[in-house]
């Protein structure tokens, strides 16, 4: 969710904008954009898109591809190849119908196909921050930005604010509490640590949720592990 975040700013922008200026052409393609020829381009979007996406991605060369399969969605899947590749893993005509990446019944499935598509998973698994976004974004755009995103998704769906204790609390919490297997105490909140997270809510008669709430801290203190102060 933090790189469909960033990647969509954040819903406001599912699809792609390509209405560089000038400066913005020579900056983003320094390579196929020189002053004379970014004058050239300026504002003007649709040629933009072919000009830089059509030859590669899938896209056909001297076709209308590059601005047909422009980027979109909370994955932002660019070029005809990999449109081909996502509507195979979704089910739907993208081909067709590119603009069904957006449609609020397939958002979110898009933007998860592309991300495992992209081959994320793994470094998400690890909390790799740097590993998700150049598999997604082919760099490193932007990296500042999805790190802050992460932690306010963190915060949001596992609890994980300010006024609780860490995730590293957390693991080595569960781990002298007898986790098994044991956590690696990473500070990362990945699916192994939010299952030792289930089974001690479950054996305390609290909600299983996998969330690290005010309940969840109050009885791993009772089970003897004292949380940090406030801030620490």
């Amino acid at each position: 969710m933090a790189q469909f975040s960033h990647e969509c700013g954040a819903g406001t922008a599912l699809v792609e904008n390509l209405n560089y200026a000038a400066p913005g052409l020579m900056a983003t393609w320094p390579g196929r954009f020189d002053a004379s020829k970014a004058a050239a381009f300026a504002h003007r979007p649709e040629q933009i898109a072919n000009e830089v996406y059509n030859g590669r991605l899938g896209n056909r060369p001297g076709s209308y591809d590059g601005w047909t399969y422009r980027g979109r969605g909370g994955a932002q899947v660019t070029g005809r190849a990999n449109y081909a590749r996502l509507s195979e893993a979704v089910g739907l005509d993208l081909l067709a119908e590119p603009d069904l990446a957006n449609h609020p019944d397939h958002f979110l499935a898009c933007a998860v196909g592309q991300f495992l598509l992209c081959g994320c998973l793994p470094f998400a698994v690890h909390d790799d921050v740097s590993g998700v976004t150049l598999h997604l974004n082919g760099g490193y755009i932007g990296l500042a930005q999805r790190q802050a995103w992460l932690g306010r998704w963190k915060a949001a769906l596992t609890g994980q604010g300010s006024d609780l204790p860490s995730a590293v609390w957390l693991q080595e919490s569960l781990n002298r509490l007898g986790a098994q297997p044991p956590l690696a105490v990473d500070g990362s909140f990945g699916p192994i640590t939010c299952s030792a997270l289930r089974a001690f809510q479950a054996e305390h008669g609290l909600t299983v949720d996998g969330r690290l709430d005010a309940a969840t801290v109050a009885a791993l203190a009772a089970a003897g592990q004292t949380p940090p102060a406030a801030g620490a």
